[in-house]
This record gives structure tokens, C-alpha cells and sequence, in this order.
């Protein structure tokens, strides 16, 4: 079996999956409860294990605060055990909004300020939210997030005689709860969303052993036949901060470039000036222990042939004579006479013997 888990959780990476439900204080708790317990039992008719919680052991929740309930559905105890390890989830794969006044930001009890309702949704998480609104709309209200993820939509008609902010602020109102079906048609929709966490099946089974009422096993399949589902990316503007060693896999400088570096891996002396100089870490070390250049992230900016402290060992050639960025290296290793011919070509000096140059540049001051 396998789980959509946190991607950035090792320990409980494809074997876990946590689910959360964020609701008004007190109102809508029995509610939250329902959810999370739900999940569970329809998990565990699966062969998996999983457990149901509340975010506070002193339940300090009052009248219309945010609080949280958690789902944690694992393979065997052991990786249940793992994810309990912890305080709460810090990232989850599925988050249930039953309240969609929360959707432009929720201030917790503990005075955290002001926090996405979307905050620990993982990359390809989902956000479910009950509400009368499209999601284009709640998106409008929705704090944007740096990775792509997803909205879901379970939709909840203004009802008359149920008390909430402009009518009806979610599916299942506030204040009382109300046995109205949401908490099972919250559990069609996790199954829609992430049918590793539990399949619509198995919410079905688990809901007619516990209430031996269809309509309301049906409540949870017409929940997953009609969730309104919205992919959301992440902003365009965003550049992430790359660690050091590691470059983005979209962001591609090679446009920038006039003047291409030109490697004669037969003279290089190893002597990682270039690696070090580099401003865009260009360079990689061969088998070798020669350093070979990434065109897709150079920029031309020449500083490597500058430091070089051998003649000829690296050149910098017009970018026009190149209609790819293939590695000089591979060319090197599989196609030596073509390499050769290159170097012919700029009237690089090419070295049978490997020796090093007779004439070098001054070392480097």
C-alpha cells in the first residue's frame, strides 16, 4: 500500500498521510470530531491503521475561535507510532475547511496572528472547503502559497432557517450542530481528493455499519461525484532560493549568454579555481576530477577563463557557433575526434599525451 505522505517528511515518507479539519471553537467541534473519526474507521476497514485527534489536550476552544481536529492514517503502527512522534502534523495532505469565512485567514487562540487557511497543505495537497461559493471566488481570499496545490468545493446551498454569517457560512452552519450529512459528504470528498488516505468504498462500508442509513452513505458518493475541484499553481513571481550545490530546475540562464566557455579537459590541472570563482555554480567535477561546464546555467560571464591559471585550458568562444547545450564532457568521452575538431576549430591546443601546456598563464594572485 502506498500513501500520498508529506514529500519533505522522511519519516514518514509514502507510508503515512494526514488529514486535518479546521472549525469554529466549540460550534462546530461535534462536527470536526465526526470527521476525523470517520476517516478513520473507513481506513481501517482497508487494513490500515490511523487515529483521531484534537489539536488542544485542555480544550481552551471558545465561542467561534479556529481550532483543529487531526486524522493520521498510516500503513502498520509502527508508521502511525512515527507521525504521532510529533506534537501535530506540521504539513498535511488534505485540509477540511467547514467554515468558509476562514478562507481570508484564521487567528488562532494562541495568538500566532494571522495564518493562511491553506498554511500546511502540502505541494499537491488539497484544500476542501464546504460553501455556496465557486472556487474561483474563495480564491480571491485564499493566501497564495510557493508551491502548486489544489482547492475542492463541496457545495452548500444558502439554507434557510440555518443561523451563520450571511445565511450560511459552510454546509453545516454554526452555533448547533446539525446532523445534515456534511461530515459524510466531507468524507466522499477526502476520498475523491486522495483515495490513498481512503477510497469512496470504504467510506460507504463503514458509513452504513455505523448508521445502517443509505441516504446517507449516498450523501457521501453524491459529495464525490460533484466536488468542484481547481488546481491552483504557485505565483509566478516567485523565485525560490536555490541551496548551495543545487540549481532550479526552471529558471534557465543560458539566454543571457554572448560567449560560451570551451573546456580542454587534457590540460586542466584540477585545480578548482573555476568551481570556486563561478557565480552561478556552473561547473561540476568529472569521474576524472576535471570540471566540465552546465550550459544550461551559464550566463558567458568569462570570470572562469580569467582565474584559469593554464593557457588555453578554458576559452571563450561566440555563443552563435552552438545550437545546443549538450555536455562538452560527453562529447569528450564518446566522441573524442569530434572534441578534437571543436578544439581545431577555436585553435585550442590539443594535447595527445594529457601533458600539461608549455606555456601557462601567471598563477593566479
Amino acid at each position: 500500500m502506498t500513501l500520498s505522505a508529506p514529500v519533505d517528511d522522511k519519516t514518514v515518507a509514502a507510508t503515512s498521510a494526514s488529514v486535518e479539519v479546521v472549525y469554529r471553537g466549540i460550534f462546530q467541534k461535534t462536527l470536526a470530531s465526526r470527521i476525523c473519526r470517520g476517516i478513520v474507521l473507513a481506513s481501517r476497514l482497508e487494513g490500515k491503521v490511523g487515529t483521531a485527534f484534537a489539536r488542544y489536550g485542555d480544550s481552551p476552544e471558545r465561542n467561534g475561535v479556529p481550532a483543529k481536529n487531526f486524522a493520521v492514517v498510516a500503513s502498520d503502527q509502527d508508521e502511525l507510532e512515527k507521525s504521532l512522534a510529533r506534537y501535530e502534523p506540521s504539513i498535511v495532505d488534505v485540509s477540511v475547511c467547514v467554515d468558509d469565512v476562514m478562507c481570508k485567514g484564521i487567528e488562532s487562540w494562541a495568538w500566532y496572528g494571522i495564518q493562511p487557511i491553506n498554511k500546511l497543505v502540502r505541494e499537491g495537497g488539497w484544500l476542501i472547503v464546504t460553501s455556496a461559493r465557486s472556487p474561483d471566488e474563495l480564491l480571491e481570499h485564499i493566501h497564495r502559497k510557493p508551491h502548486d496545490w489544489n482547492l475542492a468545493v463541496i457545495p452548500s446551498p444558502v439554507r434557510e432557517g440555518v443561523f451563520a454569517p450571511e445565511g450560511s457560512a459552510s454546509f453545516a452552519g454554526l452555533w448547533v450542530y446539525n446532523d445534515d450529512n456534511t461530515d459524510f459528504q466531507v468524507l466522499g470528498a477526502v476520498a475523491r481528493v486522495n483515495p490513498g488516505v481512503v477510497s469512496i468504498e470504504a467510506v460507504e462500508k463503514a458509513i452504513l455499519q455505523q448508521t445502517g442509513d443509505e441516504n446517507k452513505a449516498k450523501a457521501a458518493r453524491w459529495s464525490y461525484d460533484n466536488l468542484q475541484m481547481r488546481p491552483e499553481m504557485r505565483e509566478g513571481i516567485v523565485v525560490e532560493a536555490m541551496k548551495v550545490g543545487t540549481r532550479n530546475p526552471v529558471y534557465k540562464k543560458w539566454s543571457t549568454r554572448t560567449r560560451r566557455p570551451i573546456i580542454n579537459f587534457d590540460t586542466c590541472i584540477k585545480c578548482t579555481l573555476c568551481w570556486l570563482h563561478c557565480p552561478d555554480e556552473c561547473f561540476e567535477v568529472t569521474p576524472e576530477g576535471t570540471y566540465e561546464v552546465v550550459y544550461e546555467a551559464c550566463i558567458g560571464c568569462s570570470i572562469c577563463e580569467e582565474v584559469c591559471p593554464v593557457q588555453d585550458c578554458i576559452t571563450m568562444v561566440n555563443e552563435l557557433e552552438f545550437d545546443n547545450n549538450d555536455s562538452l564532457y560527453e562529447m569528450y568521452k564518446k566522441d573524442p575526434d569530434g572534441y578534437k575538431r571543436l578544439l581545431n576549430k577555436f585553435d585550442i591546443p590539443f594535447r595527445e599525451d594529457g601533458a600539461a601546456p608549455s606555456s601557462e598563464k601567471e598563477a593566479v594572485k
